[in-house]
């Protein structure tokens, strides 16, 4: 292919980035390291329409930033590294993390792969006759013993931690128990959201988490404004209730008659003298 031709085509699509960048609020890079075309592919038909997934040349988007000529897009070079996938979106950054979160797929792991999460090896049946496997586990710190014919792992064992890497030997036992410890999906490194950068480590959300806090929050201010008789639409009722109670109590305390007291004080009225009739039967007969 001509120079001339491969120069024209690298600058339409270098302008083609550049008005990709200007319909967008947000672009969020992610490394493609150990991710399946399958999964982008299935990436692209679950969020079309909110995210647009492109597979770019770094260099070509140094260029495009270059000739944008904007000092807070510049931010973005310092993550042009390796194999990435650029998401154009206009979506808040946080719940696009969250959406290629759910994405990701576990599978076998393999020597050298990063567990995805503490993995624990419960107590169970191996379904493997005694043998060389047996050596094979306790060499990665499970104990072992033989029932009914089969090798059971006597102890729920934590074998890795979340992050740690996963050795030859243990990648080969946790395949054989069918035990998939690492997922694969496309991690996000850093979203430039409206001229914010804002790196993976920040996007990570627990919802779970968040939720509780929320929760707790909001019986916490609940009950403050309950508390100081601070009405809004969530405490009016309560607040009205309580009001009534309390106004009840003053009025059978003062022996103040309304429709709501008068049968309770008839009753307190009646209890007090059939009281002090029997007070003084007792006196008289004294």
């Amino acid at each position: 292919m001509p120079s001339e031709q491969v120069l024209a085509e690298k600058s339409s699509e270098v302008a083609e980035i550049k008005d990709i960048f200007k319909e967008y609020k947000s672009v969020g890079i992610a490394s493609l390291k150990k991710v399946r075309a399958s999964q982008l592919q299935e990436l692209k038909k679950t969020m079309k329409g909110q995210v647009y997934l492109r597979v770019l040349k770094n260099t070509l988007i140094k260029i495009a930033i270059e000739e944008l000529n904007q000092a807070e897009l510049k931010k973005l070079e310092e993550y042009l590294e390796g194999s990435n996938v650029f998401l154009f979106t206009d979506l808040n950054p946080f719940k696009l993390a969250i959406m290629l979160e759910r994405g990701k797929v576990k599978t076998t792991a393999k020597a050298g792969d990063t567990a995805a999460f503490d993995v624990v090896i419960p107590t169970s049946n191996t379904g493997q006759p005694p043998g060389p496997v047996i050596s094979q586990l306790n060499a990665v710190g499970l104990p072992t013993r033989i029932e009914n014919g089969s090798v059971w792992i006597s102890k729920d064992t934590l074998v890795v931690r979340r992050g740690e890497p996963i050795s030859d030997r243990l990648a080969s036992v946790l395949a054989k128990l069918n035990i998939k410890a690492v997922e694969l999906g496309i991690a996000m490194r850093a979203v430039f959201d409206n001229g914010t950068m804002i790196t993976g480590d920040k996007l990570i959300v627990d919802l779970a988490a968040t939720q509780r806090s929320v929760e707790t929050s909001n019986h916490e201010a609940f009950a403050l404004a309950i508390s100081i008789g601070y009405t809004t639409k969530d405490t009016i009722k309560p607040l009205l209730q309580t009001a009534h109670q309390k106004a009840i109590a003053l009025s059978l305390g003062a022996a103040i008659p309304t429709k709501d007291t008068i049968a309770d004080l008839i009753r307190k009225a009646n209890a007090e003298m059939t009281s002090l009739n029997n007070a003084a039967d007792k006196s008289k007969a004294a």
